[in-house]
């Protein structure tokens, strides 16, 4: 899966799913995700300790191999080796992509961006060294999200548009609805990445058939 872009990438947070078990709304969720790479996980539970973020990694990792979705981890490199993940996710205070190269040659990285100028130097990376696989960004929040507004401000849906330009394969994130994922296809975003939409639905999976659809008939 490590060679796929994904068309919705969801984020995980215990705090969203309402009261429910994250593996299970998880579970439930790729229940409405096609077996061909277009959806992947990102593990993003930063309160965790390592053994039990090891654990939670390991249970996602049967859960999205058994869905055909790929797996990346939040920051941790050894955690990603550990349960074989397919890739790790890069935030401004993390690992420079080069590092994780020299470390972890075969694993993909996504990285968060907030800026054209971030997506540039996470584009530059890719050229500069051949051995980092920045496979994309995820870009935002281009609307209102709860759990991105300490980060400022919404970016908005021209700034995303301008840096899809730029090349590299880009998610919207914030505050994404179906509306709000077919206007990012339609302005040259890959995809996109969520949280409450899926975590937070009654229904998982319809929720994530529903932002996937219109992404999809963007093509």
């Amino acid at each position: 899966m490590t060679g796929s872009i994904p068309r919705l990438y969801l984020i995980t947070d215990r705090a969203a799913t309402a009261g429910r078990p994250l593996v299970e709304i998880v579970r439930l969720a790729l229940e409405g995700a096609p077996h061909d790479g277009s959806v992947a996980v990102q593990l993003r539970e930063k309160e965790l300790e390592g053994r039990a973020l090891l654990e939670l990694a390991r249970e996602l990792r049967a859960l999205t191999h058994a869905a055909g979705a790929a797996l990346f981890i939040s920051d941790r490199v050894d955690v990603a080796l550990a349960v074989g993940a397919d890739g790790v996710h890069l935030g401004r205070r993390s690992m420079d992509p080069s590092d994780v190269a020299r470390v972890a040659p075969a694993l993909a990285i996504a990285v968060s961006t907030h800026t054209r100028a971030e997506v540039e130097a996470a584009a530059g990376a890719r050229h500069l060294h051949p051995n980092v696989h920045v496979r994309f960004a995820v870009f935002g929040p281009v609307w209102d999200t709860p759990s991105k507004r300490p980060y400022g401000t919404p970016v908005g849906l021209e700034a995303l548009r301008d840096a899809a330009t730029v090349g590299l394969p880009l998610l919207g994130l914030g505050g994404v609805t179906p509306e709000r994922a077919s206007a990012c296809r339609r302005a040259g975003a890959a995809g996109v990445a969520c949280i409450r939409a899926v975590l937070g639905a009654d229904d998982p999976a319809a929720a994530l058939r529903s932002l996937l659809r219109p992404i999809e008939e963007g093509l």
